[in-house]
């Protein structure tokens, strides 16, 4: 799915009439675009056809497909008179092109987007429309979850915004709509974009979604936010042609990202929307840095030298009033290393930091006066912000270790304090559990007490029975709790080195043998694999070989 407008615009659209409850007006044309995916293009499409009597019409934009996309396509449009083929000659190379393809040629009051690997869930258009109508919004946006294939969990994207209806006279009432960068989960008044002249950008262009919602929000539309399903985004990492945002492992897919983050500030704050651009500063250091820095550490040290260039470089343009605010934040600490060490550093430190939930591990370090810094070589990062934050917020860290037996195995926590913080709060206990990746089942909740380990930490010994916690890949969640009631949720520090996460098999009396092993993620946070039974540890052989070969 990556997709010049060739058709010239039509006779501006009728204005929309009011929604009817029981069967809305075919008022929405769908775009669906799509480059050599004839895997899943027709599921898409059929996908925006079932929506139902709301869809005016299904604009399906070919960039120039040669895996036979567009007969497939030719195919569903002969029996389907709402399906509009629309054929581009020449390959755009990104998504902007075919979508501003798909707007010229919509005749439909309103609009949408849909990727050729994605799907609308049923009743998608409907609460759009029903939400726009009744608000006179000429934009309505709703809930996008990401669904990881083939497991098929899903996850929100967003989700905070989209708790509850609601009805915004302008964008700058609810600035944390700048995180909500995708143009997919949105249904937009076809006249508002052409008055607007609001277009992707043209071409190869990397995160158009980011410039293309910048210039929605500019121009200040009446907005309707349902927390409706409206959009699944389908994410495939294990498909041979990674999507152009998962493909993070070169350096080009961070300097596009740092150019759509750029002129998306940019048009914000041209169009005198400076609380939305400072949001989107702010969003940049809290997403966009966070996600890379946690895999810096994956990179070579080329890569890693550009990245810190790179965003050195984009953060040197931030003012004063861009790190006053929420200066105890990750995202700003990151920034701030990033920007006083002309060179990377302390790459282990700054990717617990940017976890989420942060962890900051040792050395806690102070100035002469007694004022937290990130380090002694490295005085200018204050941390006295940690001083007033409350605990429930602070970037705690906990150490853990598993340890594999053959009955009940024996999970190590142990926490530090922060600056005194932590016995200020008075730790008491600690709940845990394991989550399973693929479904978010969860095995194995246990609260504990923490005791006083030293005068600067606290520990609590946990077993854990590993045959009843069974097959799959569980991550550890953890719930500290303080004397008065607090609770911060958090992950685990996975230790490492002298043997620590070994693969190991244990005899079990349920399974017969257990393969364990407990790793690391790309945050640094204590998961945790296992096979269960002989079939179980010969698929992970066989699979290890596969790998070695190949």
């Amino acid at each position: 799915m990556h997709p010049e407008p060739r058709h010239p615009h039509p006779a501006p659209a009728p204005a929309p009439g009011p929604a009817s409850s029981s069967t809305p007006a075919p008022q929405v044309a769908v775009v669906v675009i799509g480059y050599n995916d004839r895997a899943h293009v027709g599921e898409a499409v059929r996908s925006a056809l079932a929506q139902g009597p709301a869809v005016a019409e299904v604009i399906a934009v070919d960039d120039c497909s040669t895996d036979g996309s567009d007969e497939l396509l030719a195919r569903l449009a002969a029996g389907e008179p709402r399906l509009r083929v629309v054929r581009r000659p020449v390959n755009s190379g990104g998504c902007g092109s075919p979508r501003n393809a798909g707007v010229d040629a919509a005749t439909a009051p309103y609009v949408m987007f849909l990727d050729s690997d994605d799907v609308l869930p049923p009743g998608a258009v409907d609460a759009l429309l029903t939400a726009a109508t009744e608000a006179r919004a000429e934009v309505a946006s709703g809930l996008c979850v990401r669904r990881e294939l083939p497991s098929g969990r899903d996850q929100p994207w967003q989700e905070p915004l989209y708790t509850a209806p609601a009805v915004l006279a302008r964008p700058a009432q609810r600035p944390r709509l700048v995180h909500d960068t995708l143009c997919v989960n949105k249904l937009y008044r076809t006249d508002f974009l052409r008055t607007h002249g609001i277009r992707f950008p043209e071409g190869r262009f990397l995160y158009e979604d980011f410039v293309f919602v910048a210039r929605v929000l500019a121009a200040s539309p009446r907005m309707a936010l349902v927390p409706d399903r409206v959009y699944v985004w389908q994410v495939r990492r294990s498909a041979e042609r990674l999507s152009l945002s998962l493909d993070r492992g070169r350096i080009e897919n961070w300097t596009a990202r740092l150019e759509a983050s750029a002129l998306a500030y940019d048009i914000l704050l041209s169009a005198g929307q400076k609380d939305l651009a400072r949001a989107a500063r702010a969003k940049f250091l809290d997403h966009e840095v966070r996600m890379y820095v946690r895999e810096l550490g994956l990179r070579d040290a080329e890569y890693r030298r550009a990245w810190w260039e790179h965003t050195r470089e984009y953060l040197a343009r931030y003012d004063a009033a861009d790190w006053e605010l929420n200066p105890s934040a990750p995202g700003r600490l990151i920034g701030r290393v990033l920007l006083e060490s002309p060179e990377p550093r302390d790459l282990p430190r700054l990717r617990e930091l940017a976890a989420r939930p942060a962890r900051l591990l040792p050395p806690y370090a102070r100035t002469p006066d007694g004022t937290p810094m990130w380090s002694a070589d490295l005085p200018q990062v204050s941390l006295a912000p940690f001083l007033t934050r409350p605990v429930a917020g602070l970037p705690l860290a906990v150490d853990a270790e598993l340890h594999p037996r053959a009955r009940v195995s024996l999970l190590r926590l142990r926490l530090h304090e922060l600056y005194g913080r932590v016995a200020e709060a008075d730790p008491r206990e600690v709940e845990l559990e394991w989550q399973a990746r693929e479904d978010d089942r969860t095995r194995g909740r246990t609260t504990v007490a923490l005791t006083p380990s030293g005068t600067d930490t606290w520990s609590a010994e946990v077993p854990v029975d590993l045959a009843r916690i069974g097959s799959g890949t569980w991550d550890l969640r953890l719930a500290l709790r303080f004397a008065d009631g607090t609770q911060r949720e958090m992950t685990a520090h996975a230790l490492t080195g002298a043997g620590r996460l070994r693969r190991r098999a244990v005899p079990s009396a349920v399974h017969g043998v257990l393969l364990v092993q407990p790793y690391a993620t790309h945050s640094g946070a204590l998961a945790l694999r296992v096979a269960t039974g002989l079939g179980g540890v010969l698929r992970v052989v066989r699979g290890r070989l596969r790998r070695l070969f190949h």
